[in-house]
């Protein structure tokens, strides 16, 4: 971002959203619920980064980025809400009311999203992409097996010890983080 700022090279904005993309898109699929729309606000997202970014001080990016996100979901329900009646909750509405976060929340959040990046990594390949193609990409059991050629019973297996092997991961992180 800082090298944007310095050069105005739309590169440097290229590469952030090569590493950001999937994780927003799932986010964004978290909120929406539409694979197609969460994918327009993925680029909508990007676009007001670049046209927002000599407004900002952003000393931690990912939790900058994710808050961003966060708010462009909540206003996409606020404003078509018969679109997306069923996603707007009274923990949404409460969101949408809600302080933006302080700099020590910013820290924690990037942290967090850190750990969450190094854990899927460490995970044994088969496990990594399930868990990927299942909770980012929104794929079914049945689209994972047809597309990386596992069975049906190998892909419920590799997403359940996925998330328990993630669980411990996080926690182990947690504790030597503290």
């Amino acid at each position: 971002m800082q090298r944007f700022k310095a050069d105005h090279n739309s590169e440097w904005i290229g590469v952030l959203f090569d590493r950001y993309a999937v994780l927003l898109l799932g986010m964004c699929m978290k909120y929406l619920k539409n694979e197609e729309d969460a994918r327009d606000a993925v680029q909508q997202i990007f676009l007001k980064v670049l046209s927002d970014v000599n407004n900002h001080e952003i000393q931690f990016f990912k939790a900058w980025i994710y808050q961003v996100t966060k708010n462009y979901c909540l206003m996409q329900l606020r404003s078509h809400p018969l679109k997306y009646k069923e996603e707007i909750s009274d923990r949404t509405m409460g969101e949408m009311v809600a302080e933006p976060l302080d700099k020590k929340a910013y820290q924690e959040k990037d942290l967090l999203i850190e750990n969450m990046e190094h854990a899927i990594q460490q995970l044994n390949p088969e496990q990594r992409t399930c868990i990927q193609l299942f909770y980012l990409d929104k794929k079914s059991y049945q689209e994972i097996a047809d597309k990386t050629g596992y069975s049906l019973l190998q892909v419920k297996s590799y997403i359940q010890n996925g998330k328990r092997n993630l669980k411990l991961l996080l926690e182990k992180q947690q504790r030597t983080n503290h």
